[in-house]
């Protein structure tokens, strides 16, 4: 029998670690998260990491593995992930991997591109620059160095911008033309769902969770943190908004309601990504328990 990766993407907050957890323990299995920021071991309440009880029940992997000094590429999770699941696959048939980082479950996938690797004066450089004019001249300085990525790249993503003008500025070439859509082929099988609920939905669901963040001390996290605000680990939503909090940019009141509206902005991003992908099988998860019996039912 071909073994079988099953894997679980969606936005922010739409039950992606319920789900897992719950066909993890129908398969006897393990669970590889996708998520580029649970796996840092200096975030914990911001990132939404499964808790201590469900950490014990399923055994996870790319949780707690790494810290945010250490620098780590999509790249890096393929061959991360790829390693997981072959020794997994060697007393498991199937293996469930979850997250919403989209470009980490494309490499998974299908591989990515070879991108030549760029210099630490470069990343430095650039990170200063990013920490000192922000969101604004970053998507500046894209638009003015690499056209073709502000055209057709996520240009409200700083990761996304921040490599393409590193691979501009060592390379002198676009981030595209390395691009070669080529996808490499798996020893398993791979079947991809997708977790998907009304808007409004999940829109008060990310409301509510941070609130509850906040409530867990997600301020007192944020601010033990402040050492390593310029790494790249911490160029995230619900981290950048407090660091301008501390700064006194912004209220406290004022940055958690900019973490909901950016959270927000980001699932949105996340259901943009995956919304492109017609491998994925879309399932609404209002009902969790149908839309379990539907994922186990197509996944056989």
């Amino acid at each position: 029998m071909q073994k079988k990766c099953i894997i679980l993407v969606g936005s922010t907050a739409v039950g992606k670690t319920t789900m897992a957890i719950k066909l993890a323990q129908h398969y006897n299995t393990a669970i590889i998260s996708a998520d580029s920021r649970q796996c840092y071991k200096e975030l914990s309440i911001g990132v939404a990491k499964p808790g201590d009880v469900e950490l014990e029940l399923i055994p996870h992997y790319f949780i707690h593995s790494h810290s945010v000094k250490e620098a780590f590429s999509a790249a890096d999770f393929e061959a991360y992930a790829l390693q997981k699941a072959e020794q997994l696959f060697l007393t498991k048939d199937v293996v469930i991997l979850v997250g919403g980082t989209g470009l980490y479950i494309k490499a998974f996938v299908e591989g990515l591109d070879q991108i030549p690797p760029v210099s630490t004066s470069v990343q430095e450089k650039l990170m200063a620059a990013y920490s000192e004019g922000g969101l604004p001249w970053l998507q500046g300085q894209v638009r003015q160095d690499d056209p073709v990525f502000f055209q057709t790249g996520e240009i409200q993503n700083p990761q996304r911008m921040l490599r393409a003008l590193e691979v501009k500025w060592t390379t002198g070439r676009s981030i595209h033309e390395f691009r070669t859509h080529q996808k490499k082929e798996r020893p398993f099988r791979v079947l991809q769902f997708g977790l998907e609920l009304p808007r409004a939905v999940l829109y008060n669901r990310i409301n509510d969770r941070v609130t509850q963040m906040i409530n867990e001390g997600l301020v007192d996290e944020v601010r033990n943190l402040i050492p390593y605000r310029s790494l790249n680990a911490l160029q995230t939503v619900g981290y950048r908004e407090l660091f301008d909090y501390f700064d006194g940019i912004i209220s406290l009141e004022s940055a958690i309601e900019l973490i909901k509206q950016n959270t927000r902005h980001y699932a949105k991003r996340q259901m943009t990504w995956f919304k492109k992908d017609s491998s994925v099988n879309w399932v609404d998860v209002s009902d969790e328990e149908n839309a379990f019996q539907a994922i186990v039912q197509q996944a056989g």
